[in-house]
């Protein structure tokens, strides 16, 4: 617990905050970072890879890559969702 003197004769008791908000922020862009762009990578590379396996150029990564941007818009919705729950 963190002291302020006000006064020579009081003494004031300060409590620091439970959570940095520098910290708190950095954490929801993270957050929001990868639920953004992991599913969308993934599909893309999964779909390549698929492509290149099976010889389905393109459309593989095109369904891979509806699929990502579709649980992306999930992953998001939940999240938004998570805030607005919290406030």
């Amino acid at each position: 617990m963190v002291r302020a003197n006000t006064d020579d004769s009081k003494v004031t008791p300060i409590t620091p905050p439970a959570r940095s908000t520098v910290l708190l922020l950095l954490a929801t862009i993270a957050d929001t970072t990868w639920r953004m762009f992991g599913p969308i990578l993934g599909g893309i590379f999964l779909g390549i890879w698929l492509d290149y396996s099976w010889g389905t150029k393109p459309w593989a990564m095109i369904i891979c890559l509806i699929i990502g941007i579709t649980l992306t818009s999930w992953l998001v919705a939940l999240q938004i969702k998570r805030v607005r729950r919290a406030s």
